[in-house]
């Protein structure tokens, strides 16, 4: 009987080591999601006048692809640039806000979905425009 229990002690510990150590999307890896944020400046019947690297702009992300509320936030640099680093693998949601004059709250979601494949990675997300008027 004690041997029977040492047996199961010791499977039990095997697949915890080797099925316990998958990690979820989020932080604690060796990756980097990346990007730049430009405004584009709008007239009041929706033509571009100019448009400029957003500075000092909210950016959030969201761990996994099935939650809801942001697991961090960055602000954007003087260019416009924003970086999450220290990510594992997986699937990420991005998000911002631009004005949007005829909705609840005058803001509007700007969203975006990716994917780390890989450690060590650098995911370049393609430039991300928001309209503000």
């Amino acid at each position: 009987m004690h041997t029977s229990l040492l047996r199961f002690s010791i499977i039990l510990m095997t697949a915890t080591v080797l099925f316990g150590c998958n990690k979820l999307p989020g932080e604690g890896g060796s990756s980097t999601i990346k990007g730049i944020i430009v405004e584009k400046r709008m007239s009041s019947v929706g033509t571009v006048i100019t448009q400029y690297p957003a500075t000092n702009e909210d950016i959030f992300i969201i761990y996994g692809d099935e939650n809801t509320f942001y697991d961090d936030r960055e602000r954007t640099s003087y260019d416009g640039s924003f970086e999450f680093r220290y990510l594992q693998p997986g699937k990420y949601q991005i998000f911002t806000y631009e004005e949007c004059p005829s909705c609840p709250g005058g803001k509007k979601e700007v969203h975006l979905e990716t994917e780390i494949t890989s450690k060590k990675s650098v995911v370049n997300l393609d430039t991300i425009y928001i309209r503000n008027y």
